[in-house]
């Protein structure tokens, strides 16, 4: 049975101040449409530029994961995005007035409950999972570090922390399912040594820092006057080492709360891949930027199962579905301009095209005549042209609209194409066309290798009665 996507029914709003710029920021979690995923606005920026929530925007793991994009950072996201993935959710807009999320109680528990308070509301689209192919592994030898994500028809997780502190000691902590986030992980609140703690006063890089926020483990000896000024500093009558080797600010909510936290944390991160796992994730003394490595391990391994699946079989003997003859029924371009030959698929979101090449093309006289290779431009414009077949498949009278271009992103071009060589390109639409606005993801492959692939975005524009297309 196929999952639906999920997104909240209205907005809610959580209030806090960020744990290292010490702002008070307001976070709204908004309802988005299908396709979607997780994104950040910052709200206070001019133009409210959209920040992704994607590994790939990592620029910092110093203190807690941050992500920038169009010149805009949100620090600190790893607990709003566990509690994301902990709701089970697929799409959200997240609007934010500050550079950072708000720490709340140092867990994701508020978070979590604040959208159980406005429910959820299932979508249209079938939901897309990746399911680990087999063993994807990540190690950090100098630090210990080992992570390992294995197949499993559901998400789980387990975690062993240890520090070589005899305060702490070794830690381990797990859940079977993700469902048991809510239950088991959700509360548990980050964690910090006393001695980590004096060097983040002593440098100003925890101006939101409050001992109702943090678990903080005594790992030294600690004198009377030590205690007595972070008392003055945190505004508290007094402070004392409780005996479990942690200040009596709060009580432990498990024995194990700082394993759980890093759990948290890693589920968190792991929420940059982009795309619902189904895997058992196992770690040994993870951290945030082995975190967000080990993110980026598998989303290029969810990017290479994706070009064996987007890889369409091309039987030149098959009938396509539209021929050239049908293809200038529906696309306005002409020789020496119209660079496909075939439609070999067509769906409401993706279709398959086929471009033959040969060396009577007309710009192989002047592009290396003497080594002829068929330019990068002709390429996406081909791309384009197969997109333009399904973009304009979605109107009533095709032949009254033209496709424009309006962005292309991430182009890249893996390998040259000769004459002889077929291209088949394969374009998939990104999320639904509205307002006459596609977004299309692109691939195009000689035999089983990449050769090109982008992201497109086109306008539909219906051609003026007066106008005539050559």
């Amino acid at each position: 049975m196929n999952v639906k996507q999920k997104t909240i029914k209205s907005e809610v709003s959580v209030q806090g101040v960020g744990l290292h710029t010490g702002a008070n920021v307001t976070l709204t979690f908004c309802p988005a449409p299908e396709n979607h995923g997780f994104k950040f606005q910052r709200t206070d920026l001019p133009g409210q530029p959209i920040v992704e929530a994607d590994c790939d925007n990592v620029t910092d793991t110093a203190r807690g994961t941050t992500i920038t994009q169009n010149g805009a950072s949100v620090s600190t996201v790893e607990h709003v995005m566990a509690s994301l993935v902990g709701m089970d959710l697929d799409n959200v807009l997240l609007k934010l007035d500050g550079p950072e999320t708000p720490i709340m109680d140092g867990s994701a528990i508020q978070f979590l409950e604040a959208l159980e308070g406005v429910g959820v509301v299932q979508q249209s689209i079938d939901r897309e999972y990746f399911q680990i192919p087999h063993n994807i592994t990540y190690t950090e030898s100098d630090r210990k570090v080992e992570i390992v994500a294995m197949p499993l028809d559901d998400y789980r997780f387990t975690c062993m922390i240890d520090y070589n502190s005899p305060v702490l000691g070794s830690q381990h902590a797990g859940i079977s399912s993700i469902a048991e986030f809510k239950k088991e992980i959700a509360s548990c609140r980050t964690f910090c040594f006393l001695h980590e703690l004096e060097y983040q006063l002593q440098n100003n890089l925890i101006k939101g820092g409050d001992l109702n926020n943090a678990i903080v483990i005594v790992d030294k000896e600690v004198t009377r006057e030590e205690l007595d000024h972070l008392a003055k500093i945190f505004k508290r009558n007094a402070i004392d080492v409780a005996p479990q080797g942690i200040l009596n600010n709060m009580e432990l909510r498990y024995q194990n709360e700082p394993a759980r936290h890093k759990l948290l944390d890693m589920i968190g991160d792991l929420a940059l891949v982009g795309m619902h796992l189904k895997g058992h994730i196992m770690a040994a003394r993870p951290g945030h930027a082995a975190n967000v490595a080990f993110a980026k391990k598998i989303k290029a391994a969810i990017k290479k199962e994706k070009n064996k699946k987007v890889q369409p079989v091309y039987d030149p003997a098959a009938k396509p579905l539209y021929d050239i003859v049908q293809i200038m029924d529906i696309l306005p371009h002409r020789q020496p301009f119209l660079f496909i030959d075939k439609i070999l698929e067509l769906s409401k979101t993706h279709v398959v095209g086929v471009k033959n090449v040969t060396m009577n093309e007309e710009f192989f006289k002047g592009h290396f005549p003497g080594a002829p290779v068929l330019p990068g431009v002709i390429q996406i414009e081909a791309m384009a042209q197969t997109g333009g077949i399904l973009v304009l498949s979605t109107v009533p009278d095709p032949r009254n609209y033209l496709t424009y271009f309006l962005k292309i992103d991430k182009v890249r071009f893996r390998a040259q194409v000769l004459p002889g060589d077929t291209i088949v390109f394969r374009c998939d639409l990104m999320e639904p066309i509205r307002r006459g606005i596609a977004q299309m993801k692109g691939v195009g492959m000689v035999g089983e290798k990449i050769v090109v692939e982008a992201e497109m975005m086109a306008q539909i524009s219906k051609v003026k009665e007066n106008e005539t297309t050559v």
